[in-house]
């Protein structure tokens, strides 16, 4: 597209500011910043914007004016309660996974920032024995899942495949694919790791005004975990013909389990949730945990008029957050966790109500540069917005909706806050993780000696299983466990 083409579109866009300092710039500059505007779909930001700033006007409407909020439906949410059903989920998801029916999608785009690292958060240590990072104990997850299926249901070894589907962003992609190579994959074959990245939109003034960054270049920023569906659509990498959802179509794979990598006890690709999903039949599914209490600032599943949503706590009033059902649980207790089913047919049909989803503005303090002096402005208070859609903005879209409720000491230990916190940082995680590990052996009819820490390496036990050799025996020692003949070493 002609430069003078551009100016137009930008013009008709009112957005022909980003072309203030065009007549300074150098040719390769100008190469730069034509590239970008060319890319970029202006007008679909102008709608973006305009939607955005007027979902966040109709939330705050009185309660009255708004759509009402109310508790998940009767029949809408099971708890896993029941053994003899979780075992028949659990041989549901099995035989799924063992005919090479479900693949992964890990949303994976966020550096460790708060953590200190200015790494890709899935590369980081939470200061297990092991000192495996996240990636590698989910990585060993999908090995040991693909081994059990192989056994349950008399699969030759390596017949069984989990495809992973990595998602990065622009300043992690690099990194995490040479992470991967440095540690082999982790062992699981490369040819079904799959790399790809989430999207960006401008920053925004307050009024809507796309940002420059510099005299070339636009401002930009992730467009939020949502993002995962228009990045299921794109190019793998520049110039390629395959995406995600080519490539699950290609492999045949009619399920898919999607999480957030900050969740070190994340139960990657679990069967019974695959199970639970399917015998429920549904098209997009939940799992979640019970809220700590009615003050817990977590976001929660329930009903926005007659449709699935997820409400943040800010949006539920006194009462309603305090509200108990006769059996004395919270009536809004089904606490969000970014953990979710979909059948691939439901991730094809996201674009054709994509434009329908709101994005959530998010008001940042964004550096920028000055149309008229060109110098670079660090601002000290919020002036402008970023755009993000998050992952659950689909629900409402669903046609056939449910909710898995599980335990949260055995699902749920997100990685949020720098050491030392006290909560969902490094220590709690790798205490949970830890904690878990003790119960799978207490479980399996073993005792551990007071103070005895022993890791059990996701090769060994997916969830507590293959354990049987330690009924009777007493742990006098600590350690880390790659292979069941190891635990002999530690009574």
């Amino acid at each position: 597209m002609t430069i003078d083409i551009l100016t137009k579109r930008y013009e008709s866009a009112d957005q022909n500011h980003l072309l203030t300092f065009w007549s300074k710039l150098t040719a390769a500059q100008q190469e730069e910043l034509k590239a970008q505007l060319d890319a970029l779909d202006i007008e679909r930001v102008n709608r973006i914007y305009a939607k955005a700033v007027s979902a966040e006007t109709d939330a705050a409407k009185p309660a009255a004016e708004s759509e009402a909020i109310t508790p998940l439906p009767q029949g809408a949410s099971q708890s896993l309660t029941d053994k003899a059903k979780e075992k028949e989920w659990e041989q549901i998801g099995l035989e799924a996974i063992s005919r090479g029916e479900v693949g992964v999608l890990l949303m994976a785009g966020g550096q460790g920032t708060r953590l200190g690292s200015t790494a890709p958060k899935g590369c980081y240590d939470i200061g297990l024995p092991s000192h495996k990072s996240l990636f590698q104990y989910q990585a060993e997850r999908i090995a040991r899942l693909q081994t059990v299926a192989e056994t349950r249901f008399s699969k030759p070894a390596g017949n069984v495949i989990v495809p992973w589907y990595v998602m990065t962003s622009g300043p992690t992609r690099r990194e995490t694919e040479e992470f991967f190579g440095k540690n082999s994959y982790f062992g699981l074959d490369s040819k079904n790791v799959i790399f790809f990245e989430q999207g960006t939109l401008p920053c925004l003034t307050m009024e809507g005004k796309v940002l420059l960054d510099k005299p070339s270049k636009i401002a930009v920023a992730p467009d939020g975990n949502g993002g995962l569906y228009a990045a299921t659509r794109s190019p793998l990498f520049p110039g390629s013909s395959d995406s995600v959802l080519s490539d699950l179509k290609k492999r045949k794979i009619l399920y898919v389990h999607a999480y957030c990598v900050d969740n070190c006890l994340v139960r990657v690709a679990d069967p019974v949730f695959l199970g639970y999903s399917v015998q429920k039949q549904a098209d997009c599914a939940a799992k979640v945990v019970p809220k700590a209490s009615p003050t817990e600032s977590v976001g929660v599943v329930a009903c926005r008029g007659d449709k699935f949503s997820v409400v943040e706590y800010s949006e539920i009033s006194k009462e309603q957050a305090e509200r108990r059902e006769s059996s004395g649980e919270l009536s809004f207790r089904a606490g969000n966790i970014a953990n979710h089913f979909y059948t691939t047919t439901f991730l094809n049909k996201v674009e054709s109500f994509e434009d329908e989803l709101a994005f959530h503005i998010a008001r940042k303090k964004i550096p920028h540069v000055d149309l008229e002096t060109g110098e670079s402005i660090k601002p000290s208070k919020p002036n402008g917005m970023k755009l993000e859609l998050f992952v659950f903005d689909v629900f409402p879209f669903t046609e056939r909706f449910a909710v898995l409720e599980v335990e949260r000491r055995e699902e749920f230990s997100p990685l949020k806050n720098a050491p030392g916190t006290g909560s969902d940082d490094p220590e709690t995680s790798r205490r949970d993780l830890l904690a878990q590990h003790k119960r799978f052996l207490e479980a399996a009819g073993a005792q551990l000696k007071d103070g005895v820490e022993i890791e059990i390496s996701p090769l060994v036990s997916y969830a507590g299983e293959g354990l049987e050799t330690v009924k009777g025996k007493v742990f006098t020692k600590s350690g880390i466990v790659e292979g069941i003949e190891q635990l002999d070493a530690l009574v």
